[in-house]
């Protein structure tokens, strides 16, 4: 392989992405929950053993502000609730914040950035803390499953266009 001689008879080797810039960079400068609720309004009855699993329904959202030019908080909420039948045998509520700074990105990858990998990098820590909550409670603990944070991001945007759409139609 041949290597470029430069005026000063060195070889040219540029690194692979050098001379676009600085590097993307993205980091976590703090992680904490800011609201940490757990309910269980049937105890110590809800405990005992039961013939059949509670139903559980989990609300997952994602908000993100601007705290300076670089550095964002992104805020994961989740809510999940066990009932048997209309009962509600438990209740938790977390909102779980991260602060990040973020650098070098194109304006166009910020919002994919996020609302995608943000949330994605907090999950794991969030999913603990209910999955200790649960347990704590006295049930066993409530592993939430993975979340597609592309496919909400998605989501969230074709609502939003639509919305946005219709209040065209309006006007």
């Amino acid at each position: 392989m041949a290597k470029e001689k430069t005026g000063k008879g060195e070889a040219a080797a540029a690194p692979e992405g050098q001379g676009n810039g600085p590097a993307p960079t993205l980091n976590i400068l703090a992680q904490y929950i800011k609201d940490l609720s757990f309910e269980n309004p049937g105890a110590p009855k809800s405990l005992g053993p039961r013939e059949q699993a509670p139903e559980i329904n989990i609300n997952v959202n994602v908000n993100a502000n601007p705290l300076s030019e670089s550095e964002f908080d992104v805020v994961l909420t989740m809510n999940a609730q066990a009932k048997s039948g209309e009962t509600v045998v438990f209740n938790v509520e977390l909102t779980y914040g991260g602060v990040f700074r973020v650098a070098n990105f194109p304006q166009e990858h910020m919002l994919p950035l996020l609302f995608i990998e943000c949330p994605r990098m907090l999950f794991p820590f969030a999913r603990q803390i209910v999955a200790d909550a649960t347990r704590n409670g006295g049930f066993p603990p409530l592993l939430i499953d993975p979340i597609d944070f592309a496919q909400m991001f998605q989501q969230r945007m074709a609502e939003e266009n639509t919305k946005a759409q219709v209040a065209n139609n309006v006007n």
